[in-house]
């Protein structure tokens, strides 16, 4: 992706009827007045939106264009970020779509096809709000757009809006101060989220009005519960493929962490749902997990080994140990980055995320879930609630060492479960269930560490092996590994105790 760049678009929509915008000199802000509202001068803007015939990028809020005229001519994707914020992702004009962007929008478009939907033609006056030394603050723009459809409807329409957005690293303060002014002076916020949006609503024809986003009834029954929250992380699922493919700082994390909420809904509420249609799914989505597991696995580990490393006195350390650590992280993030790239764009994840869709399309409902959440979901909670306590106590029960690492791992992610499956329980249970997952999360938190405690020894061993065959000094990899052993005895030591209470809250039957 490197032709492609992005900028974070923080900006207000606002429509007006006589194309007038009020006076911003003298707007205050958090930091300072407006000194001075600066002429920028007018630009015809042709722009060729793009999406599916149904429409899927319009539904999750993105929007692709071409767009000739202007000072950043190209195309430009646009993913929702919050409510007036976006990042504009830009590549230089061509033909056709470019491949990187493509590749952002794939969990969406699938198997279908990109083609040009609406045409805007934009006449925009341009100003810039700035300060008493000449920087801009903001720019504001007042756009007479003309949209026409391109899909065999002649549907067009015309309108004229005002759209403010914030310089980079400027004051969102400056925002509101803005806001107030063209309240006072009659100008009203756009309803519409997008120049798209209101472009395929005011274009469309009379009896293919676009679909609004879909609004579910509020949940009732059981299966109303965990329904809500299968959509809830499928659609974490889809969106976070663009930050993940662009490498954004803990996207890999947290959508693997929606692949394991998926996963233990799945199980948990077995009574819910037939199992026989989702058990292929939570195999398919422990397979996703697992390859986004391996670099985020690997970054814990380099995080954990450097905070080490750094924490140990100068004299401890000899030989090249950050050279031979930093190398292995960049080796290992790299092999693990290419493979769940490669399974994001394959036949077998599409057909994953077809199949998520078609399940909460049509539910295979069991007759539990028509009953009332506080009875079939705490049952099904309370049952991993037990089924946790006692992986915990065989675990602890067996001689320290491999049988027991592997053993206490089992357990960790059987509490995982727990926790996600009491987050699915908390709108219809509550507080009790808000309980259960801060203490899953708190259990989770101590196996997790014993388990990087693990995985950290393993890794000293691998490095010092390939540090002594390069002729290097291993001491400070075993000084390291004597502190993990350390730690790992003292995690040991609070999970019996974790255990104890555990097992007396499964005995009064007092988690929910």
């Amino acid at each position: 992706m490197a032709d492609i760049k992005a900028k974070r678009e923080i900006e207000r929509k606002y429509e007006t009827g006589d194309g007038g915008l009020p006076d911003l000199s003298g707007v205050l802000t958090g930091v300072g007045p407006v000194a001075a509202v600066v002429d920028q001068g007018v630009a015809e803007l042709d722009a060729v939106y793009y999406d599916t015939p149904d429409e899927r990028l319009a539904a999750g809020g993105l929007t692709l264009r071409r767009r000739t005229g202007g000072a950043d001519a190209g195309w430009h994707l646009k993913l929702p970020v919050a409510t007036g914020v976006r990042d504009e992702i830009h590549a230089p004009l061509s033909d056709t779509v470019p491949p990187d962007l493509a590749a952002l929008v794939h969990s969406r478009v699938r198997e279908g096809e990109l083609l040009p939907l609406v045409r805007l033609r934009t006449r925009r006056g341009t100003r810039h709000l700035v300060d008493a030394d000449g920087t801009p603050l903001a720019e504001v723009v007042v756009d007479a757009v003309r949209a026409e459809r391109l899909t065999g409807h002649d549907g067009a329409a015309q309108w004229t809006e005002i759209e403010v957005e914030l310089a980079d690293d400027g004051d969102p303060a400056l925002l509101d101060a803005v806001d107030t002014r063209l309240r006072e002076a009659g100008v009203r916020p756009s309803p519409a989220a997008s120049k798209l949006a209101r472009a395929l609503t005011e274009t469309a024809p009379p009896d293919h009005r676009p679909a609004a986003p879909a609004r579910h009834k509020p949940p009732k029954t059981a299966g109303d519960h965990v329904l809500a929250y299968l959509r809830a992380q499928r659609d974490a699922l889809v969106a976070l493929d663009p930050a993940v493919r662009r490498d954004e700082y803990d996207s890999v994390h947290r959508m693997r962490v929606a692949t394991r909420r998926l996963r233990s809904a799945l199980r948990t509420y077995r009574r819910v749902l037939d199992r026989t249609a989702t058990d292929p799914l939570r195999a398919e989505l422990k397979r996703l997990g697992i390859e986004l597991g391996r670099d985020r696995d690997q970054e814990v580990l380099t995080e954990r080994l450097t905070a080490a490393l750094d924490d140990l006195p100068y004299t401890l350390v000899t030989g090249p140990v950050r050279t031979r650590l930093r190398t292995w992280s960049q080796t290992a993030h790299g092999d693990a980055r290419r493979r769940f790239l490669a399974d994001l764009d394959s036949d077998r994840h599409l057909a994953l995320l077809d199949a998520l869709d078609a399940l909460l399309a049509d539910p295979p409902l069991r007759p539990a879930a028509a009953g009332k959440p506080a009875k079939v979901i705490a049952k099904s909670v309370r049952k991993d609630l037990a089924a946790l306590s006692d992986l915990l106590q065989q675990a602890l029960g067996l001689p320290p060492g491999h049988d027991r690492d592997l053993a206490l791992h089992e357990a960790r992610k059987r509490a995982k479960a727990t926790r996600y499956a009491a987050e699915a329980a908390e709108p219809a249970l509550g507080d009790p269930a808000a309980g259960l997952v801060r203490a899953a999360k708190s259990l989770q938190n101590l196996l997790g560490d014993h388990q990087d405690s693990v995985m950290a020894r393993r890794t000293l061993r691998e490095l010092a092996g390939q540090a002594h065959a390069a002729g290097e000094s291993a001491f400070t990899y075993g000084v390291l590994h004597g502190r993990e052993e350390q730690r790992a005895a003292e995690l040991e030591a609070r999970l019996s105790e974790t255990s104890r209470a555990l097992k007396k809250t499964v005995k009064k039957g007092a988690a929910l």
